[in-house]
């Protein structure tokens, strides 16, 4: 055997050595119990250290964000080194990840849906901080962000969150109709997605009540009850978040939570003297440079810009709705909210249009 094998073996034999980890050397001493578990403690090098914000980052749909993310030393040595940064996004259960982006040094590549929006800003010394542009409502989420040094391996997490609404939709066809996967597909189609458990939560923090049960990005069906009543899991239960728990994706019908972020673009209302049919209500937003609002954009109008209109006017999906921020006569009920009139298969109305900014 060469030498420096016969070298090694050796000092294993002897048991004088200490174990070998990313260039330091590391001492291995009992714990204060002394229960014959060892713990590590460094005997001389370098601890890395990996920091992200522990404040929630906010953001809306269409913008640009920076995840910060910095790393450190201690003590420091000196000179930046080369080493690997990596980037993820994890499910709510932390049981799978997403890769958004890997780079060493300055090459770097992205990944899925985050290619040609996600690079790092390296700004500073030690900076490791993600920014995604053009964020999607799907970009909601935790990040992970790990940095690799050798055998080193550090990470921490960020909370991105996206300023939005839930809200309860049911197709026209009616309640309970909708399977997982079309309900995913109404929400889309509504300029939004299926919302997640936190943001049914935070919806029903600031007095979301709704009794019909409608389906969540992960396959749960559930309902957010502020007042208990009879008909919504009786009235001996406190108020929260009434669960059907997951239920089959293809045979289930419910409807659907769906989430909208804030907009970049503006939404306004036309009409006519008459009145108009919704294809007449289609073509009058063309003219106008625009197109018939969707619901979710009138519902992120209606919180984030205040839109209040006590006319009722078309909507993209042929229903027929109008957005109240202070209560009034003849405007509905007593309560803000968004307030409709079904999907008419006749009548004349006004239209909601949504122009880009």
């Amino acid at each position: 055997l060469p030498l420096l094998l016969k070298a090694t073996l050796l000092r294993l034999a002897s048991g004088s050595y200490r174990p070998f980890y990313n260039g330091f050397y590391y001492n291995h001493i009992m714990n204060d119990n002394d229960d014959g578990q060892d713990k590590v403690d460094y005997f001389s090098g370098t601890k890395l250290v990996v920091e992200t914000s522990r404040d929630p980052v906010y953001s809306y749909s269409g913008a640009n964000i920076t995840l910060p993310c910095h790393y450190r030393y201690e003590p420091d040595l000196g000179p930046k080194r080369k080493i690997r940064i990596k980037w993820s996004k994890l499910r709510d259960d932390y049981t799978k990840e997403q890769d958004v982006m890997v780079a060493i040094g300055k090459t770097y590549m992205a990944f899925g849906d985050f290619k040609g929006r996600a690079h790092l800003r390296q700004g500073s010394r030690h900076e490791a901080s993600l920014i995604i542009s053009d964020v999607r409502l799907k970009d909601d989420g935790k990040y992970r962000c790990e940095v690799i040094d050798g055998l080193e391996d550090e990470s921490d997490v960020v909370d991105l969150r996206l300023q939005g609404i839930v809200f309860p939709y049911q197709p026209s066809r009616g309640q309970y109709r909708l399977n997982f996967h079309e309900a995913e597909q109404v929400c889309q189609d509504q300029g939004a997605i299926l919302a997640n458990f936190n943001q049914l939560f935070q919806a029903w923090s600031e007095g979301l009540d709704w009794c019909n049960a409608g389906w969540l990005a992960d396959g749960t069906v559930q309902y957010p009850i502020r007042l208990p009543r009879k008909p919504c899991g009786g009235v001996h239960l406190a108020p929260g978040i009434r669960s059907y728990g997951p239920r089959h994706r293809h045979l289930h019908r419910f409807d659907a939570f769906c989430f909208s972020s804030a907009l970049r673009g503006e939404v306004f209302y036309l009409d006519h003297l008459a009145g108009m049919t919704l294809e007449e209500a289609k073509q009058s937003c063309q003219d106008a440079g625009a197109e018939i609002a969707r619901v979710g954009q009138l519902y992120s109008a209606w919180k984030f810009a205040g839109l209040d209109r006590c006319n009722a006017g078309w909507l993209a999906d042929g229903s027929v709705r109008y957005p109240i921020v202070t209560p009034r006569a003849n405007c509905g009920p007593a309560e803000p909210g968004v307030r409709s009139f079904g999907f008419p298969s006749k009548g004349r109305f006004g239209v909601f249009c949504y122009r880009e900014r």
